[in-house]
């Protein structure tokens, strides 16, 4: 099975401001990041979706003891986009040591930045989230 949209593709899409997911031609879901079938009726009749790139912060979690290669503490956050897929990334622009419920339901927006990798994979580029 030949993948509809690539790692690679996905992270030039990163590179250029561009958030590429997979809607679903058979259940209309949208899967993202990009995944070989759809997360909701597991069907390989997928097409390339661009998606706005904003959300709600649904839950986060505040790293305080990280893998080799990075530095704590920083926000791990999921979001649910506009268009239902959740997506995964950093909470940047809060201190982590104020994070509270109170950011639970805020809006945020969706960007990217390069990232050195950790010590089991390499540079890549990572999703960031900022409250809107």
């Amino acid at each position: 099975m030949e993948a509809r949209l690539t790692f690679a593709a996905y992270q030039r899409g990163l590179e250029e401001g561009k958030f590429l997911g997979l809607k679903c031609n058979r259940c209309h879901a949208v899967t993202f990041p990009p995944m070989a079938v759809c997360r909701s009726c597991q069907s390989n009749d997928l097409e390339i979706s661009e998606l706005a790139g904003r959300g709600v912060l649904r839950t986060f979690t505040v790293v305080r003891v990280a893998p080799a290669g990075k530095t704590p503490p920083y926000i791990v956050a999921m979001a649910e986009l506009e268009e239902g897929a959740w997506a995964l990334g950093n909470l940047e622009g809060i201190d982590p040591d104020d994070a509270g419920p109170d950011l639970i339901g805020r809006r945020v927006r969706l960007d990217s930045r390069p990232d050195e990798g950790d010590a089991y994979t390499g540079p890549c580029r990572v999703l960031t989230f900022a409250i809107d």
